[in-house]
């Protein structure tokens, strides 16, 4: 099973930077999108044969939003984490299969200042709770830009970005809890010391000079360990200030 996250960065435009190209040759069994930024109505025109398609949106325009496409009809499909706080801006979509939920998202970025850090833990708090009842009744497969670097591994440049959110001490905390609650992220289970990026500063030729963060993620319930058959980071591909990653999973 070929699963795909990618941050767009805004659908539209990425769908005139070869975003359909991409889609329709890594022919993923799911493929689950971040950052739309779209309202439903803007999204009628963006379907794919053979795909169900589903949407969560922020209520603020041009902003946020996640979109799920997938071969395989879900059993069940939710939206947000179903607490007002945290589902105002369309970043959790939940598609439940016979064997696994999978759980699309857009983590809030704690933005420049750290302004929005403490909001952050909130959020992180709230849904590994949330994962934990998922647990109850079969395993997680979790997928998206989750904003934070968790390693020195993971950023070009560590100690200049100690402070810069997705880099700060808590983030990084909060993506250690995570995995020490019987998670796994699947790229560095798989590559424990290969150094690649998912995203790139538009500035300063930053991608140009491969000066990255990895910040877009499949993590698993530990249970899913043996059915983990690789994963990757499609840096070859471009249209956005992120790259694709995959997971393949044998079931």
């Amino acid at each position: 099973m070929k699963l795909i996250s990618w941050n767009v960065n805004g659908i539209r435009a990425c769908i005139t930077k070869g975003f359909n190209d991409f889609f329709n040759e890594i022919n993923a069994d799911v493929f689950c999108i971040q950052e739309t930024k779209l309202q439903e109505n803007q999204a009628d025109a963006i379907q794919f044969e053979g795909y169900y398609r589903y949407i969560n949106c922020a209520v603020k325009k041009g902003y946020s939003g996640t979109m799920v496409f997938t071969k395989q009809k879900p059993l069940s499909v939710s939206y947000g984490l179903g607490i007002e706080e945290h589902d105002q801006e369309g970043r959790i979509i939940t598609l439940e299969y016979d064997k696994f939920y999978l759980v699309c998202c857009y983590t809030p970025n704690s933005k420049r200042e750290l302004e929005r850090l403490n909001y952050r833990m909130t959020w992180e708090d709230e849904i590994l709770k949330y994962f934990k009842r998922l647990e109850e009744s079969k395993p997680v497969v979790y997928c998206g830009d989750l904003n934070v670097a968790h390693e020195e591994i993971d950023i070009k440049n560590p100690k200049t970005n100690h402070f810069s959110a997705g880099f700060t001490d808590e983030e990084r905390e909060k993506m250690t809890r995570l995995l020490s609650s019987g998670f796994i992220d699947t790229y560095r289970y798989l590559y424990p010391d290969k150094v690649e990026y998912s995203w790139w500063s538009y500035m300063r030729q930053a991608r140009e000079k491969n000066i990255g963060w990895r910040i877009d993620y499949f993590i698993v319930s530990d249970s899913l360990k043996e059915k983990i058959k690789d994963a990757k980071i499609h840096t070859e591909i471009y249209g956005s200030d992120h790259c694709p990653v995959e997971l393949d999973l044998d079931f």
